[in-house]
């Protein structure tokens, strides 16, 4: 009999630890209701509340278990309403609880998935969708410039109605700079042109550009202090609302282009303050974005200093805090970065459907449950121990769990490259548990404990050698293989550090 050790002890610990991180407490597959995935905005539902990661449990109080329970019910309350016709409906969320007259329209307002059966979250490759890597045109990227380049990006994406964006830094080998973009679900087929196109800011009144987004026309844009402040909260219709404000620093000629077109405009006096009677409008790409009233102090100002503001809304007061942040940091990102001084060019297209994802999974799995169960065989026909492949075939199966667990607590998206990092893992587990074995049964001059010992250090040289062969492919191309890097080197980690120690006091305990 296994006399159970501290090594066993700490590496069942591991695996504990590993499938609440998969599967959480309680666990996920247990959960009963629908994901919301998106919200159409300036819809009834959205205004009413309901945002995307909300869990719905029910619909008029029929409890919503799952897609199905959801489609029926959503279907049931459409079915009997007419055209422009509304009618209540009660939508009930993990936390709250959305009520208000609805029409037929909201199925295709909101989007919802299964929850999760896992805390595992794929990557572009399983999930289909589309990435772009793209480059600067004749010219090499820095980290700022590729800073303000993803800012930049994800804001036009974000005006153009995208969601489910990623927009991330890669750097590849060679020290060049890129920047990805990632869509997952579907694959837009306007996003060659939207990420290959030259960001163009403008603030203009009336048809007059009185000042452009970069550092021609402005100097400054405050972004913390009293430069950049919420200023104030308060209750609307609806929730609540919270205004925002910064500064930014013209240059002298726009500040006399904004004067000489501000002197002629008339002055409005509301209950709200004195405006002038013309907004300053805010275009990027030719979309406009924003309208902000001009202070009837501006009016004939060369003024260099300036303040805009805005506001933002939501159902609560953190909502709303949340929403004007990101409406003002939209505001800064598009005066500071503007037109960028450089055309994009996309280097890489990849394609992926959901359904192409799938297959590849399927096949991966097939392939590494085939793995597994030729390893088992070889290994009762080397050593006619049944018991050592099945504590063998135990610890593979341990160190996947445990990389799928380290996976879902640092949240890193599995894809492709990541599953055949796992693979490699447990290509390289078996190896080193068969130099184990063969040292534990190799000649008796010398005792398990030194043989043991002799087989670790075999092994632990093994890694070192690697790690370091991996460490370059986190950023060879361009980032795109350090899923492969990463599970790797948490398989072979959690193997010599974890589960091949436990192994070896098995074996030890076993041949002694």
């Amino acid at each position: 009999m296994v006399k159970i050790t501290l090594r066993m002890w700490i590496m069942f610990i591991f695996i504990a630890l590993a499938l609440i991180s998969i599967f959480s407490i309680p666990p996920t597959f247990m959960k009963k209701g629908v994901l919301v995935t998106s919200v159409e905005r300036n819809s009834s539902i959205y205004d009413a509340g309901l945002r995307a990661n909300s869990v719905i449990i029910s619909i008029n109080g029929n409890p919503v278990n799952n897609i199905e329970d959801y489609s029926v019910e959503i279907h049931k309350f459409a079915d009997t309403l007419q055209e422009n016709e509304t009618k209540k409906l009660i939508i009930t969320t993990k936390d709250s609880e959305v009520i208000g007259l609805f029409s037929k329209e909201i199925i295709n307002q909101i989007s919802v998935q299964p929850i999760p059966k896992t805390r595992i979250t794929t990557g572009l490759d399983l999930q289909g969708g589309v990435r772009a890597l793209v480059s600067a045109e004749n010219h090499s990227l820095t980290m700022g410039e590729l800073d303000d380049l993803i800012s930049l990006t994800q804001e036009r994406l974000n005006v153009y109605g995208l969601s489910d964006v990623k927009v991330l830094p890669r750097t590849d080998s060679s020290g060049n700079n890129y920047m990805s973009v990632e869509i997952a679900g579907s694959s837009p087929s306007d996003l060659e042109s939207l990420v290959a196109q030259q960001g163009k800011f403008e603030a203009m009144i009336g048809n007059e550009t009185i000042f452009s987004g970069g550092k021609k026309d402005i100097t400054f844009v405050g972004s913390s202090g009293q430069d950049a402040l919420i200023t104030e909260c308060f209750d609307v219709q609806g929730g609540q609302a919270c205004n925002f404000q910064f500064i930014i620093t013209l240059t002298e000629i726009a500040a006399t282009r904004q004067a000489d077109a501000t002197s002629n405009l008339s002055i409005n006096v509301s209950s709200g303050g004195r405006y002038l009677d013309k907004p300053l409008d805010l275009y990027l790409d030719d979309v406009k974005i924003d309208t902000l009233n001009i202070g009837a102090d501006l009016k004939g100002k060369v003024a260099t200093q300036i303040q805009i503001s805005g506001s933002g809304t939501g159902t609560t007061r953190n909502e709303a805090i949340l929403s004007a942040q990101q409406n003002m940091k939209k505001l800064q990102t598009v005066l500071k970065t503007g037109s960028l001084p450089f055309k994009l060019n996309i280097i890489k297209l990849d394609r992926i459907s959901p359904n192409l994802g799938i297959g590849f999974v399927k096949t991966i799995l097939l392939a590494g449950l085939l793995a597994i169960a030729g390893v088992f065989v070889i290994i009762i026909l080397r050593y006619r121990k049944i018991k050592i492949s099945f504590i063998m075939t135990f610890i593979m199966l341990s160190e996947v769990i445990i990389i799928l667990g380290a996976a879902a607590l640092i949240h890193w998206n599995l894809d492709l490259a990541g599953i055949a990092g796992i693979i490699a893992a447990i290509g390289t587990g078996v190896d080193d548990q068969i130099v184990i074995v063969d040292e534990s049964t190799r000649s008796k001059e010398s005792s398990m404990k030194n043989r043991i010992k002799a087989a670790l250090f075999i092994i632990l040289a093994a890694y070192a050698t690697s790690v370091v062969s991996l460490l370059p492919l986190l950023s060879a191309g361009a980032g795109l293989l350090a899923g492969f890097a990463v599970t790797t080197l948490i398989g072979i980690s959690a193997g010599v550090f974890i589960t091949r120690p436990a192994f070896a006091d098995i074996v030890g305990q076993m041949e002694a």
